[in-house]
């Protein structure tokens, strides 16, 4: 059965979500091409298995936006990635943008890869806030944690030419891993790093593995994964997502938040249950603009 309108996105409040009302499109079903071995949507079915690019969505996409009201900001996506390589070759996340932004939505881009700078013409003429994910400025975590990303230097490169074409950028440090990528003066580094490709707002959230997380690491680095077993052996499980005791998280969103502030940034958490600590909107939405311009206006 075909979906008849934008699928609202499913904020979970119990696991401390303080996402304001919106839309989410994943263009891609299975598992993301990045690998990342903390990816918390290997947990849901639909994220399980080998790729699966959805050309039903790229073909009904500009029918569903048409009959769907209130015209919320649309998030791409919440659960993979919609720069995953695959998109360089089927394109189904622009599809989906030209639609979007021609119905004159709101559009939210979450996304760890450089791949979406090819769409500057596209994002320069709605309103659009792009975030990038940048976990660490060390290429061996990243090699380690999300071997088919893009290395970190190439991120912050493209957040600083969609800054420089006038695109409201912003940033994750997500997620922050005990003593792999927590220490303070990397995270200042790296927030410094942010702040100077044109960075305005950075959310943080402490890892929070799934089952079968420790199993995939366990593979890759057997020393690691008990180490961070040990590190979550207190953890409380919410909906499926282990928690760190809530001290800890404090201490590490507090760490973060003081930096970001201090470099002149919004801040907040996710899932952290940490509320009162944020200065702006989690997913960036109070910094949509106003759109300059819709494709094939009149």
């Amino acid at each position: 059965m075909v979906q008849e309108r934008l699928p609202r996105f499913n904020s979970v409040k119990i696991a401390y979500c303080t996402c304001p009302p919106k839309y989410n499109v994943n263009p891609y079903l299975g598992r993301c091409q990045h690998g990342c071995l903390y990816c918390y949507a290997v947990k849901f079915p639909s994220f399980q298995g080998p790729l699966k690019p959805r050309f039903n969505l790229a073909e009904n996409i500009s029918r569903m936006a048409a009959k769907t009201r209130p015209k919320l900001p649309v998030m791409l996506s919440d659960t993979t990635d919609p720069y995953q390589p695959a998109e360089a070759r089927y394109k189904i996340t622009r599809r989906c943008l030209e639609a979007l932004i021609r119905q004159g939505f709101p559009i939210l881009i979450v996304t760890k890869s450089d791949l979406v700078t090819r769409d500057l013409d596209l994002l320069s003429q709605g309103r659009v806030v792009v975030s990038i994910t940048v976990t660490s400025l060390d290429e061996r975590f990243s090699r380690l944690m999300e071997p088919g990303a893009p290395p970190p230097f190439r991120r912050l490169k493209a957040l600083r030419r969609l800054a420089a074409e006038g695109l409201t950028v912003t940033a994750r440090i997500d997620p922050i891993i005990p003593g792999l990528n927590d220490n303070p003066e990397d995270l200042e580094h790296l927030v410094r790093k942010l702040k100077d490709c044109g960075v305005r707002h950075v959310t943080a959230s402490t890892l929070k593995p799934v089952r079968g997380f420790f199993r995939r690491l366990e593979r890759v680095n057997p020393k690691l994964a008990e180490r961070l077993k040990e590190a979550y052996r207190e953890a409380v499980n919410i909906v499926g997502y282990n928690y760190l005791p809530e001290e800890e998280r404090l201490k590490t969103v507090e760490t973060v938040r003081r930096l970001v502030l201090a470099e002149g940034m919004s801040f907040a958490s996710c899932r952290e249950n940490f509320s009162r600590l944020n200065t702006a909107i989690c997913d960036g939405t109070g910094y949509l603009t106003p759109q300059r311009q819709l494709l094939n206006s009149p």
